[in-house]
């Protein structure tokens, strides 16, 4: 699992005891079970103790993922047998709840033995507490085991529950790690797992949340996303986007390395506005990733060819990756880990993210979003990478309303809006913000055709062009677009 190997400083030392914590159904099993098949294949002997699941349920949840427990990787159980009966259960079958604390340890100790692993997974410890019924005698055994695997240079994972008494830290004191998993179910959508390292004796891991899932094929985990280890070398030029009018309104184009926030209501041509930019860094020959949240791929696809932009085309030749995302199914971990890979894997140079307010149903609460979104920015502008976000305003005219304020984050702000002259619904383009070079302060109608991107000239002739109703104070005939 190389996203936990990462949170970890490179992994589990070995000949240490590892406390992995957590509710069920967050992934315990699941990871132990890769922790020792890594062993396996490594050479290893490496074995699984369970006191509460069978070895039928253990290798039907290892085939779930693909996975087949090689001669090497050896399961033990400590729980009640199907049937007294079968003469091959009894022998390898006891019951933990009429066992005595000492003969269960006595019995992992002589498994131990005859096996020699070099990695042993103990399911689970809840188990172990209630034999124990004594905080005292629990601690005592627990560090029994500890000291015995320590003198064999075993490497033991210890999976707990959490069933038993959640308030207990006992192991916490007496491991080297503590790694707890959880699970979060939010209103709408598909459940989401996290992790985090409690504790790392000598290390120095990665603190805080990790968003996880758990695919056919085992856990994947994302590292929470640092911008400040991502530093690239590169040129701070400016880049046209190759139409004359708007690189003039734009102050000569947008910089490598550098933010935009296309900012207005639904239907102003956000997306549009944007696919022309994908477009331009196609024909520059550069790669360009696109992330849309809001709209079926299908209908973008048959949309952009109508402005003479063939996504197809620029996938086929790949030139292009455009994803799908679904909010409700993915977590901002993966989405950032997402991007990484098309900007580290692919070489992409333009990124649009389509819109910040799908990208913000992922997210638990706004304060998450503006931390996340602060550091994929920084991340992708010290790569070089320009960024494009879209953001859909409340309202269509008058009093706009942001669902997140993002603005300060970006380092250019494109504002579009409608305004209604001589009878029509028009749109409006000005660049209110940006941070490096100078741009036009004006105000101009605009188009998006097969031409690209049509500007009018300054609306010198309108006021209060921004709050949707507009008033004449000049003659507007050679100032609109036909």
């Amino acid at each position: 699992m190389a996203g936990l190997d990462d949170i970890l400083a490179g992994g589990l030392q070995r000949g240490r005891l590892i406390l992995l914590e957590g509710s069920p159904g967050t992934g315990k099993t699941t990871i132990s079970t890769q922790f020792l098949l890594q062993g396996a294949e490594a050479g290893e002997r490496v074995l699984y103790i369970t006191l509460s699941e069978t070895e039928e349920e253990l290798r039907e949840g290892a085939e779930s993922h693909g996975w087949t427990f090689p001669p090497s990787f050896t399961v033990f159980e400590l729980v009640p047998p199907e049937s007294l009966l079968n003469d091959n259960h009894q022998q390898s079958l006891l019951y933990s709840s009429d066992l005595e604390l000492g003969e269960t340890t006595k019995r992992i100790f002589e498994i131990f033995e005859q096996i020699k692993p070099s990695r042993i997974v103990l399911d689970s410890l809840s188990e172990i507490r209630l034999l124990a019924q004594s905080s005292l005698r629990y601690r005592r055994q627990i560090l029994a085991l500890k000291h015995y695997f320590a003198q064999q240079d075993a490497t033991v994972l210890m999976l707990d529950d959490l069933t038993a008494d959640m308030m207990d830290k006992t192991v916490h004191s007496v491991a080297h790690a503590v790694i707890r998993l959880e699970e979060l179910s939010p209103t709408y959508g598909a459940e989401r797992r996290r992790l985090r390292v409690l504790k790392y004796r000598g290390r120095r891991y990665r603190g805080g949340y990790h968003d996880l899932v758990i695919d056919t094929g085992g856990i994947r985990v994302f590292p929470r996303l640092v911008s400040a280890e991502h530093r690239g070398a590169f040129s701070r030029e400016s880049i046209p986007v190759g139409n004359a009018a708007f690189d003039r309104l734009i102050g000569g184009g947008f910089e490598r390395g550098a933010s935009t926030l296309v900012l207005g209501p639904a239907g102003t041509g956000k997306s549009l506005l944007t696919l022309s930019f994908v477009k331009a860094a196609v024909e520059r020959g550069e790669n360009a990733a696109m992330f849309v949240f809001d709209e079926e791929l299908g209908l973008l696809f048959s949309r952009a060819l109508g402005l003479g932009i063939d996504l197809e085309a620029m996938v086929a030749a790949n030139k292009l990756v455009i994803e799908q995302i679904d909010a409700a199914e993915l977590s901002p971990g993966e989405f950032s880990e997402r991007v990484r890979i098309c900007v580290e894997r692919y070489k992409a140079r333009t990124v649009v993210i389509d819109s910040l307010n799908g990208y913000q149903a992922a997210m638990p609460e706004e304060q998450a979003l503006i931390l996340h979104m602060h550091e994929l920015l920084q991340y992708l502008n010290r790569q070089g990478v320009m960024t494009f976000l879209t953001v859909a305003q409340h309202g269509l005219v008058g009093d706009m309303k942001s669902p997140v304020d993002v603005t300060y984050l970006a380092d250019t702000v494109i504002l579009l809006r409608y305004f209604e002259a001589t009878g029509r619904v028009r749109r409006a383009i000005s660049v209110v913000k940006k941070r490096m070079g100078r741009h036009e302060d004006t105000i101009r109608e605009f188009r998006i055709g097969h031409a690209g991107i049509t500007l009018g000239i300054p609306l010198t002739a309108f006021q209060g062009v921004l709050r949707g109703v507009p008033t004449l104070i000049g003659e507007d005939d050679e100032l609109l677009l036909d």
